[in-house]
């Protein structure tokens, strides 16, 4: 490869990354968009005029939260897609978005979040009167409104702060959060956040949510946690009196198709082995689960699980001497 055509194809995965940041975030500065990029601020603003002529609008404002920011368009470059193309694609995302085919809905949002950016004002209209036709059946997600999920994506995208009311300890409270992620489960969407009353990361239940709104208010990110781990775990253990971690002899592949993804975490612990993090009301339920999986396992915790496993066993060793065995008919 020549030095030229080297150079032309790092110039072509740089706009390309800077077009990436562009549909990440509402607004970036020069500065911020030289530090991603590692170039200067004077070879961002030639890439941004390179966007630009490839029919992208970027906008530039100086001042105060002044900055680049992708603005919506007549088409959408490069694919240019007409109006009834373009209301089609929408419309076939918000169903994947809030349909039961697993691993496409949070695909098809993060597709949608880029689509937003440079749908024409004139469709937005179209695009959410289609989109209350679309339906779906069948086992999977629980149903949630399209434009919601909109909302907090864009939230989380532009790093603004968005509100919403939820029910909790049995009452409705108006929550103020820093949206992070919204996670998709095997049956409902999350989102990550964190809670400004509560100064700590929770997890909502979208479905739970009434009367989103995303504030123009912009934050510095904080430190966040992996977010579809966060949320598992959440699911999965921590919003349960109890907590239980056990050795299952069998691999992780294994146990996860036995599982649902919702009601335990499973690691790799190294071949035929794995480690299940689950919790319950009552260990008597965690432990009659883990037993029902068919494979020899050990409790590492909590040590009074272990004394309840013995005392069971006790139990159901002294309930089954009292039956007869049943006598050999072979040969008889």
């Amino acid at each position: 490869m020549d030095v030229a055509r080297g150079d032309e194809r790092g110039m072509t995965e740089r706009v390309l990354t800077l077009l990436g940041l562009l549909e990440r975030r509402r607004v970036w500065t020069g500065p911020e968009l030289a530090d991603r990029l590692g170039v200067t601020p004077r070879t961002v603003r030639r890439d941004v005029e390179r966007l630009r002529a490839l029919g992208y609008r970027v906008h530039a404002s100086q001042g105060v939260g002044g900055g680049y920011q992708l603005g919506p368009g007549q088409d959408l470059p490069p694919l240019l897609l007409d109006d009834e193309e373009a209301i089609a694609t929408v419309v076939s995302l918000l169903a994947g978005a809030g349909g039961a085919v697993a691993g496409a809905g949070d695909a098809a949002l993060r597709a949608l979040t880029k689509l937003d950016r440079v749908l024409p004002t004139r469709l937005r209209h179209e695009v959410r009167a289609l989109s209350g036709s679309v339906e779906s059946f069948g086992a999977g997600r629980t149903r949630v409104d399209p434009e919601m999920l909109m909302t907090l994506a864009r939230a989380c995208r532009d790093e603004v702060e968005a509100g919403f009311d939820y029910p909790s300890g049995g009452q409705v409270r108006r929550r103020r959060v820093e949206p992070y992620r919204l996670v998709a489960s095997d049956r409902r969407w999350y989102l990550l956040a964190y809670d400004l009353d509560r100064d700590d990361w929770r997890s909502f239940r979208v479905d739970r949510m009434s009367d989103v709104s995303a504030r123009t208010w912009r934050f510095r990110p904080r430190e966040a946690p992996d977010a579809a781990t966060h949320v598992q775990e959440g699911v999965a253990s921590r919003v349960y009196a109890h907590q239980a971690r056990f050795l299952v002899h069998a691999s992780a592949d294994t146990v996860r198709a036995q599982i649902p993804a919702s009601a335990a975490v499973v690691r790799r612990r190294g071949g035929e082995l794995c480690e299940v993090l689950s919790g319950a009301d009552s260990l008597d339920f965690v432990l009659m689960h883990v037993l029902l999986l068919g494979h020899d396992f050990e409790v590492l915790d909590p040590p009074e699980l272990a004394r309840r496993c013995r005392a069971l066993a006790e139990r159901l060793l002294s309930a089954g001497a009292t039956i007869s065995p049943v006598p050999d008919m072979e040969g008889s």
